[in-house]
């Protein structure tokens, strides 16, 4: 016999997809979409894109991250990220590895009233970062990409976005 506890729980897991009013309660991550072009000043800030601003909330956090990008993530966001990693991590050294690079190359950033962060002498370091980027949004985070290593990356995959589409899609249900 099912408890009714479980099915209240199975009820409030599935209503954020049934029901948009129970998304805002349950308070479901941005959806970050898109690609910008916006440049990184002689002072080292980026302005926001615009649609971001909001979806990244009064305070974010930037990261390292993979194929030399930098991670733009909600506070809330990067928090659930590192707690999941710090649950494997102790008797995983690939976990621990991952999360002392991660965690190491980690900012807070507030945004200035012009929707500007200050991207760290750090990060545009590690991903290469002249004024000319690329902000492209990947669903809970944003990535900022050097223009050039971006559009090269972005041909390397194109066709092999084509290709796992029938392995991937499927399998989310698309």
């Amino acid at each position: 016999m099912v408890e009714d506890s479980q099915i209240r729980a199975d009820e409030a897991a599935s209503a954020p997809m049934t029901n948009p009013a129970a998304a805002e309660q349950f308070s479901l991550p941005p959806l970050l979409l898109g690609t910008y072009t916006p440049k990184i000043d002689a002072k080292g800030r980026m302005a926001l894109p615009a649609k971001f601003r909001s979806q990244l909330g009064p305070g974010l956090v930037m990261a390292r991250g993979q194929e030399r990008c930098v991670y733009l993530l909600p506070q809330s966001e990067f928090r659930r990220i590192a707690v999941q990693i710090q649950h494997t991590s102790m008797g995983n050294k690939a976990a621990r590895d991952y999360l002392r690079v991660f965690l190491s190359g980690a900012v807070d950033q507030d945004p200035d009233k012009q929707g500007r962060v200050l991207v760290p002498q750090m990060l545009r370091d590690y991903a290469n970062l002249g004024n000319d980027i690329v902000v492209i949004g990947v669903g809970t985070r944003a990535e900022i990409w050097n223009r050039e290593a971006w559009e090269r990356y972005l041909n390397e995959k194109e066709q092999g976005y084509a290709d796992i589409a029938d392995d991937v899609l499927p399998a989310v249900g698309f």
